[in-house]
């Protein structure tokens, strides 16, 4: 089977996520350390026991993720001897890129925690506390639809789409006007729309601030080769360039995150038949579900789950 590594982004993070991997593995536990070094406080303990407010922060959330995506497969590779090398493509949802990278060997651990943490600050200091918005809509929505409904708030303020996650379920941002307005548009449409419990527009022309901190940060970065394509969230394509990776890095700040189109560009001209999800929870996987049905989907959030997924490669 042709395999596809998935990482998920923010939303999927809960206290207690990655801390049955930390108990049983020893390289899960390495990487926890090295995620604690390099940002020079104790992240594991907010990740194993919360609270979920102050986990939930962005500057928290983005780093946390990534520490529990690479130290599951940093025990898969040594525990189990299965690595990166086995899949066709890597992709990750917004953040999620970041622990694709890393266990692309295009990251080292230690710089992608960084990296987040200088992202997760800058997200959240581009745009004042209630200002911007982010709304999911849900039901019988497609990409047209999102976008016409992205339209007619921006009579009121900015408003784009934010992440295509598949049909049925396109998420909005902009400013709190021009989100409120399509809100009310989506609801005239027969569309169900649900505002999103989060701190900042993410993936809109207002987070061009935290762009253009992570365009330095970036460029201070080693990116080395990759051991497996990126599906990049801007393009739905496959990247090997260090050169490009970092450009699009960059874009994918402000731009929309494609994961409906990089699912079925994986499912179809990819060839991917197998996506196995990360790291914590299972949002990709039931997205993959949706997008590409035909598909086998997992998710690899326990020590039995990695233990199962290696003995079927």
């Amino acid at each position: 089977m042709t395999i596809a590594f998935l990482f998920p982004g923010q939303g999927s993070q809960a206290p207690g996520m990655g801390k049955s991997l930390h108990d049983a593995f020893g390289a899960a536990r390495e990487v926890f350390q090295e995620v604690d070094d390099a940002l020079g406080e104790r992240l594991s303990g907010l990740i194993f026991e919360g609270p979920a407010d102050t986990l939930t922060l962005t500057a928290n959330a983005q780093p946390a993720l990534m520490a529990v995506s690479l130290a599951a497969m940093r025990a898969l590779k040594v525990e189990f001897g299965v690595d990166v090398t086995r899949a066709a493509y890597v992709a990750g949802h917004s953040l999620g890129e970041y622990s694709a990278l890393a266990a692309a060997g295009a990251l080292t651990v230690s710089d992608a925690a960084r990296l987040l943490r200088i992202r997760g600050d800058a997200m959240q200091a581009a745009v004042p506390v209630g200002a911007g918005a982010m709304a999911a809509l849900i039901g019988k929505v497609d990409l047209a639809l999102a976008e016409a409904i992205a339209e007619a708030g921006a009579a009121a303020g900015i408003v784009v789409v934010a992440n295509d996650n598949n049909v049925g379920n396109v998420v909005i941002s902009g400013t709190k006007a021009g989100v409120d307005a399509a809100i009310a548009a989506a609801k005239e449409k027969g569309v169900r729309a649900v505002p999103l419990a989060v701190s900042a527009p993410f993936h809109s022309p207002l987070m061009q601030p935290a762009a253009d901190a992570m365009a330095e940060a970036l460029a201070a970065a080693t990116i080395a080769p990759l051991a497996a394509p990126l599906v990049a969230n801007v393009t739905a394509q496959p990247v090997t360039a260090p050169a490009e990776v970092r450009r699009l890095l960059v874009e994918q700040v402000t731009g929309r995150v494609r994961w409906r189109e990089s699912v079925n560009w994986m499912a179809g001209p990819g060839g991917v038949s197998r996506f196995v999800e990360t790291g914590a929870g299972k949002q990709l996987t039931g997205m993959v579900k949706r997008n590409a049905p035909d598909a086998e989907a997992l998710a690899l959030n326990e020590p039995a789950d990695l233990e199962a997924f290696a003995k079927s490669v």
